[in-house]
């Protein structure tokens, strides 16, 4: 239980600092219209804190470690989450900063970013089977 209150804590710090990124970018390159930045605080927050936080609670009840698809839940998540998190402040920083991105590197970011979100899902869909697999013994 307590190495998913320290991911969940993990998740917390990365998102208030995305936060305080976001905040501080914008107003620093006087930057007032809607930017990918802004999400990479509320993907941190929910798919991280909020959702190791509840994690936490499901295995003070259940021995999910012994879950063969937890165990890969674990790695695929926290590859997604992050990936994802970090292209969204890629995207965020070059609007801010109004690069004219080559078609290429806006697919790239794009598709890093759509690998980052497939990896969360299955990593979303891995944790249901765990749970249900400790449900049913």
């Amino acid at each position: 239980m307590k190495k998913y209150l320290n991911l969940s804590l993990v998740y917390a710090i990365a998102g208030m600092a995305g936060g305080v990124f976001y905040r501080e970018f914008t107003k620093y390159n006087g930057f007032t219209g809607v930017t990918a930045l802004g999400k990479v605080h509320p993907h941190l927050f929910l798919l991280g804190m909020l959702m190791f936080l509840v994690i936490a609670l499901f295995a003070a009840h259940n021995d999910l470690t012994k879950v063969k698809s937890f165990r890969v839940f674990l790695w695929v998540y926290n590859l997604g989450v992050p990936l994802t998190a970090v292209m969204l402040l890629v995207r965020g920083v070059c609007q801010v900063l109004g690069l004219a991105l080559t078609a290429g590197a806006s697919a790239a970011i794009s598709g890093i970013a759509g690998i980052g979100h497939i990896l969360t899902g299955v990593g979303i869909i891995l944790l249901l089977v765990s749970l249900k697999k400790t449900a049913a013994n």
